[in-house]
């Protein structure tokens, strides 16, 4: 594997600081808590699924996300269903009003990001930050397999 050069290394680390703050600024599009965008985020991209495998593909604990549910549910955003397979299980899954509360607040912060892009940028810079989202989505598909040592 090569080393990565000092400009690359200065480079990932703007990188890493300029997405932060992107992050955050969406995150402010948010009508929600994070914790519970996320789940209703997920949950509209990959359909119902066991409380567990929520917890597990979000990194937390389950007392947790049974927290995050609980909350959900009152607020009529997501119901429960016995599992067709398993019937001791119960799938979590949108309802109509979680699904369109996901769609609204993504809606929102394309909305504002699209403007952003439009006002902020040159038509070539544009072009140049559209051409790095194929590169942007294979850095999130990475998995390093071996330390690497910075020079």
């Amino acid at each position: 594997m090569p080393q990565p050069s000092t400009q690359v290394v200065q480079g990932a680390s703007e990188l890493r600081l300029v997405l932060g703050q992107l992050v955050r600024r969406l995150r402010a599009e948010y009508s929600f808590p994070v914790a519970q965008a996320s789940v209703l985020s997920r949950l509209d991209r990959e359909g119902p699924q066991t409380a567990s495998a929520l917890a597990t593909a979000e990194h937390v604990r389950p007392q947790s996300m049974a927290q995050t549910l609980a909350e959900l549910e009152t607020a009529g955003l997501i119901e429960r269903r016995p599992d067709p397979v398993d019937g001791r299980r119960n799938q979590i899954e949108l309802t109509r009003e979680g699904r369109e509360r996901v769609r609204e607040g993504r809606g929102r912060r394309e909305d504002w990001l699209a403007a952003a892009i439009a006002t902020e940028l040159s038509p070539e810079e544009q072009r140049t930050l559209l051409a790095a989202v194929p590169l942007l989505q294979r850095l999130c598909e990475y998995r390093r397999s071996e330390p690497v040592s910075i020079p």
